[in-house]
């Protein structure tokens, strides 16, 4: 049997991974690339020693039945190691078309045409205020982020028009500027937008200079004449009231002009205190979508990529380690890798299991620093009514341990700075809504119930006396 016969199984067998996985799944595992074929075997490319053993731990068998069904023979697949350059899916492309005729080839029709000269390319140089590895294809999506996502290429791709403005919330660490940034990124080097990246902090600092050096016009032209205006943590402008009303009017200025604006915020823009009525009302007006913390697939998904980007091999084994222990976000799981990295080079050492559980035994599991703990605040609310610990972070709903579970909830929400969805993990894995509408009972209870009020101011001091 011929070689190419073993790639046209080969491709069959991929195109029905694609339609049986998941996008993201298969965009991640299927790197893949077929070079040759042997005696009864396929041999393809992979970017990395890490990525084989990868796939062969989660795919190899799969892959190999699949081809089993479509050929009527046992046809193994090998694995080679092989380092990419840019030019490499053009070239792995034409070589499966070698392998498998086409259509054309196989009827015995040519094309004579010449092929016309491709045209010289000038790639833009990376924008000065972006972070250059803060693009799409660095960004791992799985269900927690997918609408954000694929709202945010569709806003780079036709700036200014339906989702206008764009405010993406969520937690520390699961990719708000990273996802921001890919939409300045994409808009500055495939249209040539004017994009203007700042904090809101930053933001606060120039306009207070513009006043003290009487440059308060330079300061309106900058920001009222971008294409792409991108504010990072609104969250920082609470209390800033001038600030506030100058955005205000940049705000209306970029608007009534088709201009896209986009903020970051780390919890729902009704959440924010001290906030101006008819800001809130334009950061609300367009599109909120909502960063959860990624699933455990999805973080075993950002580890093997942050992995394979950095050149480094680490066990499977070692991978799903830090992606079951480490739920929170993905700037705590790239804190992990980097650990474990760092220690392999300074020691010149392997990492192993035992090693890996071994350095990264004080970050599985640590309590997040805070003046004050979510965990003293549940102990102190479950020993007020009586109840254990565990059954304000349970699933029973029973009032005797609803209302208790709402009322920490809502005290959590009020003397600390943990958003929702923050507060959703440490409540036992709920979704931001429900910590949003146990909040909403507390308050409208505040209403029918005034001494209410005392209990919570109670239960608050409490809390702060707690450690003290």
């Amino acid at each position: 049997m011929g070689t190419w016969d073993y790639g046209i199984f080969w491709k069959e067998a991929i195109n029905q991974f694609k339609n049986e996985l998941s996008e993201q799944e298969f965009a991640m595992w299927f790197n893949m690339d077929y070079e040759t074929s042997g005696e009864l075997s396929i041999i393809v490319s992979v970017p990395s020693a890490f990525y084989r053993d990868q796939v062969k731990q989660r795919y190899q068998n799969r892959i190999e039945a699949k081809l089993f069904d479509l050929s009527g023979q046992h046809i193994s697949i090998d694995f080679e190691v092989k380092q990419r350059t840019r030019a490499e899916p053009q070239a792995k492309a034409e070589a499966v078309e070698r392998a498998v005729p086409s259509e054309t080839a196989q009827s015995g029709k040519h094309s004579s045409a010449p092929k016309a000269p491709s045209p010289v390319v000038t790639e833009r140089a990376n924008h000065p205020q972006l972070r250059k590895d803060y693009v799409f294809e660095n960004f791992v999506i799985g269900e927690n982020n997918k609408f954000a996502a694929n709202a945010a290429i569709a806003i780079a791709k036709n700036p200014g028009t339906a989702y206008n403005p764009c405010l993406i919330y969520g937690g520390v660490g699961l990719g708000k500027t990273h996802l921001m940034q890919a939409i300045g990124n994409m808009a500055w080097k495939e249209k040539g937008c004017k994009i203007i990246y700042v904090t809101a902090e930053s933001f606060t600092n120039e306009f207070v200079e513009s006043i003290k050096n009487n440059m308060t016009k330079a300061f309106k032209d900058k920001y009222r004449t971008a294409d792409i205006l991108l504010i990072d943590d609104i969250h920082f402008l609470q209390k800033k009231n001038e600030t506030q009303e100058e955005l205000f009017h940049t705000f209306n200025a970029l608007y009534d002009a088709n201009k896209q604006i986009i903020f970051t915020c780390d919890r729902p823009v009704s959440e924010l205190k001290n906030l101006s009525e008819r800001l809130r009302s334009r950061f609300e007006r367009g599109l909120n979508v909502d960063l959860q913390p990624p699933s455990y697939e999805t973080r075993c998904a950002i580890l093997s990529k942050k992995v394979e980007s950095r050149g480094v091999s680490l066990p499977p084994e070692v991978i799903n380690l830090i992606a079951k222990n480490i739920s929170s976000n993905v700037r705590d799981l790239e804190a992990s890798l980097t650990k474990l990295i760092a220690y392999a080079e300074l020691t010149q050492r392997e990492v192993t299991l035992e090693t890996a559980q071994q350095q990264l035994r004080d970050s599985f599991g640590a309590p997040k620093q805070n003046n004050v703990t979510i965990e003293t605040i549940q102990k102190v609310v479950a020993e007020y009514f009586s109840l254990s610990f565990n059954d304000l972070k349970g699933k029973k709903r029973t009032k005797a341990i609803s209302f208790p579970r709402q009322l920490a909830m809502y005290i959590a929400r009020e003397i600390t700075e943990y958003s929702t969805t923050e507060l959703g993990m440490e409540f036992g894995g709920r979704d931001h809504t429900t910590v949003m509408h146990g909040c909403q009972s507390i308050e409208q209870r505040l209403k029918a119930e005034p001494s209410l009020e005392s209990t919570i101011q109670k239960l608050t001091k409490m809390v702060k006396d707690y450690n003290s």
